[in-house]
C-alpha cells in the first residue's frame, strides 16, 4: 500500500504543491457544502412548516367554539381551503380530506398528532411516507369556556391539523445539491490549474538560476548571481548558490595548482632519468657505470614517490603542521652532490661525440651547459623540525631557480637561531626585478616569461606553501642586488 502510494505521489515539487492546494480546496468545499445544504434543508422544512401554519389559522377562523359541540361553519368557495385539513373536536374527527381514507396512513398520523396536542398541550409536526413524504402539523382551535367571561382563560376545544407535501421542497434541496456540488467540481478544477500555473511561473526563475548554476560550474565561470531585482526567497538562493559556485571554483583551483606542482617537482627527476638514460645509450659502459646509471635513476624515482606523498600530504585538510626532526647539512650535501655527479656534469668530460647528448640533456633539465660551482656552508650538524621529505620540497625549488639563473656560483648556507634555523639560498644571476617582487611569490607568474628558462611560476609558491604548513615561512631579500637570496626560515628540531 506505502509502495503504491509513493508511486502515486508526484515527482515534481510542482505536482506536489498543486496536490496541497487542491486537497486542502477539497476539504474546505466539503465542509461548505454540506453546512449550505443542510441550512438550506432547515429553511425549506422552516417555509412548509410556516405555510402549514398559515393554512392552519385560516381553518381555525371558520371553527365555531363557543357552543358545543364544535361546528365547523360553512364558507363559499372553501374547497381549497379544506384540501390537506383535518379538524378534530378532542380526539374526535369531524372532517376529513375527500383524498384520505379515515383510517387511512395519513389520518391516522393527523389523529395521533391531534391526540397529543390535546393531552400535553404542545404543538407538533410530524412527516410520513405515502407515496411521497408528507409533512403535517397540528394547532389547538382555542374557545370560551360555557358561563365563562371573555377574558377568562381558554381551553382547547378544537384542533386542526394540516399537512402538505415535501417534494416540491425536495426537489428544490436536490437542485441545489447538485448545483453545489458542480461549482466544487468547477472550483478543484480551476484551483489545480491556476495553481499549477502560478507554482511553475513562481519556480521558473529556479529552473534557470539552477541551469545557470550548472553550466557556470562546469566552465568555472567568474559570473554569479548577485542580489538583483529578486523576491527574498530568491535572493536567498542565489545567495547560496554563489557561495557553492565559489567553493567549486577553489576546489577546481586547488585541483588544478595541485596537478601544476606535481607536475613541476616531477619534471626534474624525470628529466634526470631522462638524462642517465641518454648518457647511458650514448656508447657502450662498463659493468660500474651501468650499475651507477641504476643507482641515479633508482634514486630519482624514489625521489618522484617522495614528492607525490609529501604534495599529496600537504593538500589533504588539516595538514598544517608535520612532526619529525632532519639533518639540514645532510639533506642540502645530497643537493650538491646531486649536482657535481649529475649527467651534465659527466657529458662535459666525455669525448666530442658526446656533446649531442649533453645538449639534449641541458634541454631537458633547464640548465646551462657552464659550470655552476655549488657550496655549502654551516654547521657540521643543525637539526630542524620537519620531515627530510619536506625539507628537500622546501629547498628543491630555491635551489633549481638558482642553478637556472646563477651566471657562476650558488651558495648555500645554513645558521642556527634564536627562533629556528634559517637556510639561505644565494646566487649571482640577474636577481629579481623591483617591479616583479610583490608577483613572485604568486602562483604561474614568472618574470621574464620568454627568458629562454623552462618553469611554470609554481616552484616558489609550493616552497612558501609548504614552509607555512609546518611553521615556517620563505622569504625573499630584496635588498640583495649581486643576484639573488632567497631565505627559508624553519623551527629548530
Amino acid at each position: 500500500m506505502s509502495a503504491l502510494a509513493g508511486r502515486c505521489r508526484p515527482r515534481t515539487l510542482r505536482g506536489r504543491l498543486s496536490l496541497v492546494a487542491l486537497t486542502t480546496a477539497t476539504l474546505v468545499m466539503v465542509v461548505l457544502t454540506v453546512v449550505f445544504n443542510a441550512i438550506v434543508r432547515h429553511h425549506l422544512q422552516q417555509q412548509a412548516d410556516d405555510e402549514l401554519r398559515t393554512r392552519a389559522s385560516a381553518v381555525a377562523a371558520t371553527i365555531d367554539t363557543r357552543h358545543q359541540p364544535v361546528r365547523v361553519l360553512e364558507t363559499p368557495h372553501d374547497a381549497a381551503l379544506d384540501t390537506n385539513v383535518w379538524i378534530y373536536a378532542g380526539t374526535r374527527l369531524l372532517e376529513h380530506p375527500a383524498s384520505a381514507a379515515a383510517d387511512g396512513t395519513i389520518t391516522r398520523a393527523a389523529t395521533h398528532l391531534a391526540a397529543h396536542l390535546t393531552e400535553h398541550g404542545d404543538r407538533r409536526c410530524d412527516e410520513v411516507t405515502a407515496g411521497d413524504r408528507i409533512r403535517l402539523c397540528a394547532e389547538p382551535v382555542a374557545g370560551v369556556r360555557p358561563g365563562a367571561r371573555p377574558t377568562a382563560a381558554v381551553a382547547t376545544a378544537a384542533t386542526v391539523v394540516t399537512a402538505i407535501n415535501l417534494a416540491p421542497y425536495r426537489a428544490s434541496a436536490d437542485t441545489l445539491l447538485i448545483a453545489s456540488l458542480a461549482f466544487d467540481a468547477t472550483v478543484l478544477a480551476c484551483t489545480y490549474v491556476l495553481t499549477r500555473l502560478a507554482v511553475g511561473r513562481a519556480l521558473r526563475p529556479v529552473r534557470t538560476m539552477t541551469e545557470q548554476a550548472t553550466r557556470w560550474s562546469v566552465v568555472a565561470s567568474q559570473e554569479r548571481f548577485g542580489t538583483g531585482d529578486r523576491p527574498a526567497e530568491l535572493s536567498r538562493l542565489g545567495a547560496s548558490l554563489d557561495e557553492l559556485l565559489d567553493r567549486i571554483r577553489a576546489v577546481l583551483r586547488h585541483e588544478q595548482q595541485l596537478t601544476r606542482e606535481l607536475s613541476h617537482e616531477l619534471r626534474n627527476p624525470l628529466a634526470r632519468i631522462t638524462a642517465e638514460l641518454d648518457w647511458w645509450q650514448a656508447r657502450p659502459r662498463s659493468t660500474d657505470e651501468t650499475r651507477a646509471t641504476h643507482t641515479s635513476i633508482a634514486e630519482a624515482a624514489a625521489s618522484m614517490r617522495t614528492i607525490c606523498e609529501t604534495v599529496l600530504d600537504d593538500a589533504r585538510a588539516g595538514a598544517h603542521t608535520v612532526p619529525g626532526t632532519t639533518d639540514v647539512i645532510a639533506v642540502l650535501r645530497r643537493f650538491t652532490d646531486q649536482h657535481k655527479h649529475s649527467p651534465r656534469e659527466k657529458a662535459k668530460v666525455t669525448v666530442a661525440e658526446t656533446t649531442v647528448t649533453d645538449m639534449t640533456v641541458a634541454k631537458t633539465t633547464g640548465a646551462k651547459v657552464s659550470g655552476v660551482d655549488i657550496t655549502l656552508d654551516g654547521p657540521n650538524t643543525v637539526m630542524a623540525g620537519v620531515p627530510a621529505a619536506l625539507l628537500e620540497r622546501i629547498v628543491a625549488p630555491l635551489i633549481d631557480n638558482a642553478l637556472r639563473y646563477a651566471r657562476s656560483r650558488v651558495a648555500l648556507q645554513v645558521a642556527p637561531g634564536p627562533d629556528g634555523i634559517r637556510v639561505t639560498v644565494v646566487d649571482d644571476g640577474p636577481g629579481v626585478p623591483a617591479t616583479f617582487t610583490a608577483q613572485l611569490f604568486q602562483p604561474g607568474r614568472r618574470a621574464v616569461p620568454a627568458d629562454g628558462h623552462t618553469g611554470a611560476g609554481l616552484g616558489l609558491p609550493l616552497a612558501r606553501r609548504l614552509a607555512r604548513s609546518a611553521g615556517g615561512e620563505v622569504t625573499h631579500d630584496a635588498d640583495h642586488t649581486a643576484g639573488a637570496r632567497f631565505v627559508v626560515h624553519l623551527p629548530a628540531g
